[in-house]
């Protein structure tokens, strides 16, 4: 059974920074692409940055780069969002998510990981 376990989301001032976590069991986490998304109330859920299997790869939503940084640590199955310089409108619910190489579709949702900022 495949499982993403997101943690530490929490409320931060402007300017603050995050570390986002997440902890995938169940799968084997070479294989997988690992992303995060976000979701803020009222909007659809968007694409914040995907690291590649073995995490020479990276990419960041316009709106994220610069600020956030993605990485992943294979062997312990864990993937992180560095969240640095957070604004008002980077409140949402995070998401981990993974995709199976080479498939197009994430396969794999966490529960998400709640980070509100204050202005």
């Amino acid at each position: 059974q495949v499982q993403l376990v997101e943690s530490g989301g929490g409320l931060v001032q402007a300017g603050g920074s995050l570390r986002l976590s997440c902890a995938a069991s169940g799968l084997t986490f070479s294989s997988y692409i690992m992303g995060w998304f976000r979701q803020a109330p009222g909007k659809e859920r968007e694409f914040v940055a995907h690291i590649s299997w073995g995490g020479g790869n990276t990419a960041y939503d316009d709106s994220v780069k610069g600020r956030f940084t993605i990485s992943r640590d294979n062997a312990k199955k864990m993937v992180y969002l560095q969240m640095n310089s957070l604004k008002p409108e980077d409140t949402a619910v995070y998401y981990c998510a993974g995709r199976r190489i080479p498939t197009t579709e994430y396969n794999y949702w966490g529960q998400g990981t709640q980070v509100t900022v204050s202005s």
